[in-house]
């Protein structure tokens, strides 16, 4: 009964962790290529192959623990590194941005 809870567990984990790498590798897709340069980081299509290699690996059982300890470090890097400095020098989506705010300011608050 405890290995099936702790198997039940784990499975739930690797699901979690699976949708992680997703997520970097979506994240990765949207952004503009020119964000990364911008940034200093690798070229996008650089991260787009390592992300997609470590969203391939997960589906792959052998060699499993290893090669998907490293696909997370690689998602973990661009979740926490790269991402946030992408992120920080392209316009949010929609094309409105805090400084057009500033320029529709009535005396009473935005218009």
């Amino acid at each position: 009964m405890l290995v099936d809870g702790f198997s039940s567990v784990l499975s739930w984990l690797m699901i979690a962790l699976l949708v992680f790498k997703v997520f970097a590798f979506v994240d990765a897709a949207i952004r503009r290529e020119d964000a990364f340069r911008a940034v200093d980081k690798q070229t996008k299509p650089f991260w787009l192959i390592i992300l997609g290699l470590v969203v391939a690996v997960s589906f792959v059982p052998v060699g499993g623990l290893f090669l998907n300890l490293i696909g997370l470090i690689a998602a973990i890097v661009y979740v926490v590194d790269v991402r946030p400095k992408v992120r920080a020098v392209t316009p949010p989506r929609g094309g409105r941005n805090k400084k057009d705010d500033r320029n529709h300011m009535g005396p009473y608050g935005p218009w």
